[in-house]
């Protein structure tokens, strides 16, 4: 057989036996998705923008977005994962290449019972390569690049929700402050009804009793400033966290509710949901890693071929070290097989066969809480609404009785207890309309959330 035909009938061997490598399962779920959401109205798709939050006329949240983007800590250190786990495949994929190393070497011994010195010099390089007949080394790699997209799939996870987390605290800043706006009236007025009782008390049109039940419902209403004051102070702490920043470096300037608004979105289809939610594709991505391991770990199993050459210069004076008579060289080919390891290999298998089973089962709930998770959103979005229109005639209404009830104790057409009720339904109907509101802007937020934010 002459050198090219064997060269030929080698390549052929070694493309046959690399067709019997071992190939990882296709990653599927098994569930059937639904046509569409349950809790959605027959609106078209209008998925949420990459900057959704800008949609809320909120100039103090994007400049606080813009800020957490680039310091949050979380967001830095989903980003070390993300270079972690790149070089992890670089390192798994490098098994695929030959190993190539070089080396001189040069020694000085004696010889025998003389005074007979020598000196040698060498030069060498070594070549070396595990032939991937059965896809051990391709399985390898393929695990750690699928690790690494799972790594960028949780970074734009823990970016959503810093999003998340920073739109709802700063929510809950300017509805707190709007809390301590209106309990600061609601003193207003109760301070107001205290001076017109002690006008009576002091013309007998009134008694002590009845100063003193007033004077109890302003100090009740009082109580609440502290409370309220520290809560702001406490998410702007947390605020700061999110962002990254000391403290002293965030201030939420004071504003109300009356400015913000609600964007507008509307999901599309279950199936197109998935492709936008980065944990789904998490989950996906660990999935697919943990079919490679399987893989890799069934090719185990079966017998590793690896080629080596060597080749270089020896001679015993520098001067002749290039000579072609100094050359040398040497090529080898080994076949390696585990005879006996108590188990070890075939453990491998069952246990990256059961660890994918777990898998499975994280993907199918990562899918089910998705879907749940946008249903949850929908209903909340539209009864938060719904219930704010309704705190709010509530409230106009509390206020209506209130005005009429001051001008009749003015008048002396009523008694205190009437007053007093009126005094607190007005009072709660206020704070209840500020909570309401909080509830519909973080409603949005967590609608927003659940369709992957402006991630794809």
């Amino acid at each position: 057989m002459t050198p090219l035909r064997a060269a030929g009938t080698s390549l052929l061997l070694l493309c046959a036996l690399a067709g019997c490598a071992i190939r990882p399962d296709a990653v599927e779920a098994g569930l059937v998705l639904p046509g569409r959401f349950l809790q959605s109205g027959p609106q078209p798709a209008q998925w949420p923008d990459p900057h959704w939050w800008r949609g809320f006329n909120a100039p103090e949240l994007d400049r606080l977005m813009d800020a957490a983007s680039t310091g949050a800590f979380d967001i830095a250190a989903a980003a070390a994962r993300v270079r972690q786990a790149d070089a992890q495949a670089r390192i798994a994929g490098a098994a695929l290449l030959p190993i190539l190393t070089g080396g001189a070497d040069t020694s000085r011994g004696q010889s025998g019972g003389g005074n007979r010195r020598t000196t040698s010099y060498s030069a060498s390089l070594t070549a070396s390569y595990e032939v991937d007949f059965w896809g051990l080394n391709r399985n390898n790699a393929d695990a750690a690049a699928q690790a690494a997209r799972a790594s960028r799939f949780d970074a734009a996870t823990v970016m959503l929700t810093t999003q998340a987390s920073v739109a709802n605290t700063y929510f809950d800043i300017v509805t707190t402050r709007e809390q301590l706006r209106v309990q600061t009236e609601n003193l207003d007025a109760a301070r107001r009804i205290l001076s017109i009782i002690r006008s009576q008390v002091a013309a007998g049109i009134a008694t002590g009793l009845d100063l003193a039940q007033q004077e109890t419902l302003v100090a009740q209403q009082e109580a609440q400033l502290p409370s309220l004051r520290q809560s702001i102070a406490q998410s702007t702490n947390s605020l700061a966290v999110l962002g990254g920043l000391p403290p002293e470096q965030v201030m939420v300037a004071t504003g109300g509710l009356e400015g913000l608004t609600t964007p507008t979105t509307a999901p599309g289809l279950p199936s197109e949901l998935l492709a936008r939610r980065p944990d789904v594709l998490f989950a996906e991505a660990q999935l697919a890693a943990a079919n490679a391991d399987i893989a890799a770990a069934r090719a185990a199993l079966l017998p590793s071929v690896t080629l080596s050459a060597q080749g270089g210069f020896s001679s015993l004076v520098l001067g002749t070290l290039l000579r072609p008579d100094a050359q040398f060289w040497s090529l080898g080919a080994g076949l390696a097989q585990t005879i006996f390891d108590g188990g070890a290999l075939r453990g491998r298998v069952a246990l990256t066969q059961a660890q994918a089973e777990e898998l499975v089962v994280a993907y199918r709930r990562a899918i089910v809480a998705a879907l749940a998770d946008v249903e949850d959103s929908l209903v909340a979005l539209r009864e938060t609404t719904a219930q704010e229109s309704l705190r709010q005639e509530a409230a106009n209404r509390a206020a209506r009785a209130a005005s009429i009830a001051e001008a009749q104790l003015r008048a002396g057409t009523i008694n205190l207890i009437t007053l007093l009720n009126t005094q607190q339904t007005l009072f709660s109907a206020r704070i209840s309309l500020v909570q309401a509101r909080l509830s519909r802007l973080q409603a949005a937020v967590g609608l927003f959330r659940a369709l992957g934010g402006g991630w794809q």
